[in-house]
């Protein structure tokens, strides 16, 4: 990879190691950390002709660093996207993309299926700028082509759904929005571009938390966004006026997490689809949420959307809050918090955690029942994981 020119040519697992780095003259064989915040010229001109955009170059980390750049160029190439903006959370890259992308008047179709501050980020912070929102469930395309309107500029949607791995019809929806100029907008965080890729789909924009998978060792807080040059110059121009940036730091650690995302995403599909198994047949469990198991509403679609089900296994237990705490808090460990993405274990109790801040009526329309659990489920030895469930669970 002497040259960024021939990227497509090589294979994702070639990408993910190679794509971005444009070797300096010190020579150095990894991916160097550029902290600096600002770049020195030779002279004014070459200040003025920089600064102007009639000379590509470095002007400012808050809008171009050499870091940021190789992690953008590295997860674009991975993605199949002609270009990325990194940005500084996964709420940060869909604030960015609004504000890139509505005006006061605007209207905005968002699946009632999505986490939880994506909600509050539209119903508290955009409808306060004139811009209106309606929730449709993912599933019933009738409510999204009926919510349609003229003043649709985007459709938003996550698959799968947090935290119930609901599976959209990705193509379908692309249909929808296009019929009438809108944008489809997909959180691809759960499932990576190594199991989906929604711009192949007729996704318009994709976005990331890069916090989750794509860091896979739950180090550092970012985001992106990945699409057509046109769109994503764009989103740009939010991110140098607004500010939501990548630090330099935080992109070489996911530029280090890209790397093995191929190999992590394989792990966490198989623990997690051994665990959905085991806890579908045990009797203290009421409902399992995850797509590999056959059952499941959204199987088919996410075999032919997807190239794995993903690591994120949601389940009832009996015994409402009470039984679904006791689970949690019996287990030795399985970390309790609220990311998700890791290579260690993680668990939390959506209702009262990150769906917490949804009105009850809210959390029913999501289907956050009180005996909800999510598990993000790592690559420790799945017998221990299991063995560390089967603890609470004995116990209700």
């Amino acid at each position: 990879m002497h040259s960024q020119n021939d990227e497509l040519e090589y294979q994702l697992d070639t990408l993910a190691i190679r794509t971005g780095h444009t070797r300096s003259f010190e020579g150095e064989h990894a991916e160097p950390i550029f902290l600096t915040s600002s770049f020195v010229y030779e002279n004014a001109a070459e200040a003025a002709a920089k600064f102007s955009g009639e000379v590509a170059g470095n002007i400012y980390s808050r809008f171009t660093n050499p870091t940021v750049a190789m992690f953008e160029k590295r997860l674009a190439a991975m993605d199949g996207a002609e270009r990325a903006v990194a940005t500084s959370s996964g709420m940060g890259a869909i604030l960015s993309v609004c504000m890139a992308f509505l005006k006061a008047g605007d209207h905005v179709i968002c699946s009632r299926a999505v986490f939880g501050s994506i909600v509050a980020l539209f119903e508290k912070y955009i409808a306060k700028f004139g811009v209106d929102v309606t929730f449709v469930d993912l599933n019933d395309l009738d409510a999204w082509k009926n919510a349609m309107r003229p003043e649709t500029k985007i459709l938003f949607i996550e698959s799968p759904s947090n935290p119930l791995a609901e599976i959209a019809d990705i193509p379908v929806l692309a249909d929808i929005a296009h019929a009438q100029n809108a944008m489809l907008v997909v959180d691809n965080s759960f499932c990576t571009p190594v199991l989906q890729q929604p711009l192949k789909l007729g996704a318009d924009l994709v976005v990331y938390s890069a916090t989750k998978y794509l860091d896979g060792q739950g180090r550092a807080l970012g985001g992106a966004v990945t699409g057509n040059h046109k769109l994503l110059e764009e989103v740009f121009g939010v991110v140098r006026t607004l500010g939501p940036s990548m630090s330099p730091f935080n992109a070489w650690v996911f530029l280090k997490g890209l790397e093995t995302l191929r190999l992590r995403m394989k792990a966490h599909c198989e623990n997690a689809q051994q665990l959905a198994e085991w806890l579908n047949q045990h009797d203290k469990v009421e409902k399992v949420y995850y797509a590999g198991l056959p059952e499941h509403i959204g199987h088919e679609r996410a075999a032919k959307q997807q190239n794995g089900f993903g690591g994120i296994v949601s389940f009832v237990v009996k015994g409402g809050r009470e039984g679904a705490w006791k689970v949690i808090d019996n287990t030795q460990f399985i970390s309790i918090t609220g990311n998700l993405g890791d290579v260690k274990s993680t668990i939390t109790h959506p209702a009262t955690t990150t769906h917490g801040k949804l009105s009850p009526e809210a959390k029913q329309a999501a289907g956050i029942q009180e005996g909800l659990i999510r598990v993000s489920v790592g690559i420790e030895d799945i017998s221990d994981i299991i063995r560390d469930i089967e603890r609470g669970l004995a116990l209700i």
